[in-house]
């Protein structure tokens, strides 16, 4: 029983870290598009202020997505 629930937690987590990265990458192409600039091609660049904003995208995304998982987990 014990073991079921621990297996049924570990499939939350790993399905929830993979829909993470796919909203990720949605978040990141959603922002490509939006801009008028290359954001793959300003990060090559170098371009600090792009890197952020990059950043700090995957981080709300990250912690959203995380924060519905766990609540799907209780």
């Amino acid at each position: 029983m014990e073991f079921q629930v621990i297996l049924l937690n570990v499939v939350y987590a790993v399905i929830g870290a993979l829909l993470t990265i796919g909203f990720m990458l949605v978040g990141y192409w959603l922002f490509d598009k939006i801009t008028h600039f290359n954001t793959s091609e300003q990060l090559a660049q170098g371009n600090v202020a792009v890197g952020i904003v990059v950043g700090s995208i995957f981080i709300g995304l990250g912690v959203a997505i995380g924060l519905v998982i766990g609540m799907g987990l209780n």
